[in-house]
């Protein structure tokens, strides 16, 4: 049998799905760009995907229906988590071990209004070993702690 070590874009089109999970993929390349051939999906599941690549801009083609996001493991994947703060349906977030960057200090009252687990990388500034109830109280406990 041979490897599927190149790009598959018809693999990403099922208008109908509504979660997708990758799990420990390690020759299949993709990019997050794909996903908009998912114009249904509510969850999205990447775990340890070496060849995953592309910027969490690309999920704004998904704005108005993700509510679970879970990229974890895959280096490649790059972006500022803050793209994703006017979500309206995600509960749950987590970009850890990843490139992912930002500032959690910049999350305003009005951001990830549903959310209800927040995970990120150390490239995100005040994005380890910190857990809020709501949402809201970022800001001010993050400039308190970093004395802005």
């Amino acid at each position: 049998h041979s490897s599927m070590n190149g790009r598959y874009p018809f693999l990403f089109n099922f208008p109908l799905l509504q979660k997708f999970t990758m799990f420990g993929c390690f020759n299949l390349k993709w990019d997050l760009s794909m996903l908009e051939g998912l114009p249904l999906l509510k969850e999205l599941h990447c775990y340890n995907n070496n060849f995953l690549t592309g910027n969490i801009n690309s999920l704004r083609e998904l704005k108005d229906t993700l509510e679970k996001v879970i990229i974890s493991l895959c280096p490649d994947v790059e972006g500022n988590f803050n793209v994703l703060a006017d979500f309206p349906r995600l509960v749950k977030l987590e970009l850890s071990l990843t490139s992912v960057s930002g500032d959690i200090r910049k999350i305003g009252e009005k951001y990830f209004l549903k959310l209800e687990h927040l995970g990120l990388p150390d490239t995100v500034c005040g994005g380890r070993e910190y857990e809020f109830h709501r949402i809201s109280d970022v800001p001010e406990v993050m400039h308190s702690i970093h004395h802005l």
